[in-house]
């Protein structure tokens, strides 16, 4: 189908997973116009004047949230903030109700991140406006997946027949999951490397390559994406300690030094330096990841214009 036909007007983001390639073109490129707009002395346009979103959060969120939230201001709708601890569910409201609540509003989207997996495909089922999941427990994060893969295009000039290792704990992953169903969707290879007891049992059913030893993940790889270790979403037990996860599978100059010379280095943060990351490369010259901050708002502006008006990219001089 040609860009031009594709639309993702009135669509709910919800997983990458069911993304079509096309889908995943028209939101790059159209970030790629967006990112324009970010780089202008005055950022506003009034291209969603009239258009209200709600950012839903039930779980803590810095690059996230604020990027949604100046993603919708800069493109001129109005953006409101809600989070748990200031909402009523802190008196025992249920999702449910806290959705059509929102609802009776009026509101046009709804960017919502939740603990539970499967909670924003819920939440498309329970009421009308556009959901955009902004992460589902271990599930998916598809605007992480996107953006990702917006930094990598950028900097590679193509997705298609790059390596791309992802490091770290991918059972607890939800950017892990979003980043491979996207990546493979757009022709990248995928590894993966972690601790045993931090890889799905069933991860190479999903077209990928999976390594108890980080250095084959490694070798010779375009682009090498470190995930955070998910403390919060973890049992004890998963690793004997955080020096040895460091020690073992931590992502250091020399263990980088495996990649190709021109490599990649991502990271979804926050990050826990010194443990899955260590500082020098972290700011070093082949690091992206504040890059990758700022392409996150460009694809979140591409998302909130898609959904509400239709396929056709916005111009950064509007």
């Amino acid at each position: 189908m040609p860009k031009s036909q594709v639309s993702l007007r009135n669509k709910h983001i919800l997983e990458l997973k069911t993304m079509t390639p096309a889908e995943m073109s028209l939101i790059l490129d159209t970030a790629q116009e967006m990112k324009h707009i970010i780089d202008r002395d005055i950022k506003k346009v009034p291209t969603l004047r009239g258009k209200s979103i709600i950012n839903l959060f039930f779980e803590a969120s810095t690059r996230t949230r604020t990027s949604f939230e100046l993603a919708g201001k800069y493109l001129g709708a109005d953006v409101v903030n809600i989070t748990t601890s200031a909402s009523s569910v802190t008196k025992g409201e249920s999702l449910r109700d806290t959705l059509l609540t929102v609802e009776a509003m009026g509101v046009d989207v709804i960017v919502m991140r939740h603990e539970a997996e499967g909670s924003a495909h819920f939440a498309a089922q329970a009421v009308k406006p556009v959901i955009i999941n902004a992460g589902d427990g271990a599930h998916e994060h598809p605007t992480q997946g996107l953006l990702d893969m917006f930094t990598i295009r950028e900097h590679k000039g193509k997705l298609a027949g790059l390596k791309v290792a992802i490091i770290g704990d991918i059972l607890h992953s939800r950017v892990a999951r979003s980043n491979i169903w996207g990546l493979k969707k757009m022709g990248a290879e995928v590894h993966v490397a972690g601790p045993a007891t931090l890889l799905p049992r069933d991860i190479e059913q999903l077209g990928v390559k999976a390594y108890t030893r980080v250095e084959e993940a490694l070798d010779g790889a375009d682009v090498v994406n470190v995930l955070r270790i998910q403390r919060e979403r973890q049992q004890k037990g998963l690793f004997p300690s955080p020096r040895e996860y460091a020690r073992i599978f931590g992502i250091n100059a020399k263990r980088l030094a495996l990649a190709k010379p021109d490599a990649l280095l991502l990271h979804p943060g926050p990050m826990n330096r010194g443990l899955e990351i260590a500082p020098d490369i972290a700011y070093g010259e082949q690091s992206v990841i504040q890059e990758q901050v700022k392409n996150g708002l460009a694809v979140r502006m591409a998302l909130l214009f898609l959904v509400l008006m239709g396929g056709n990219k916005v111009e950064a001089g509007n």
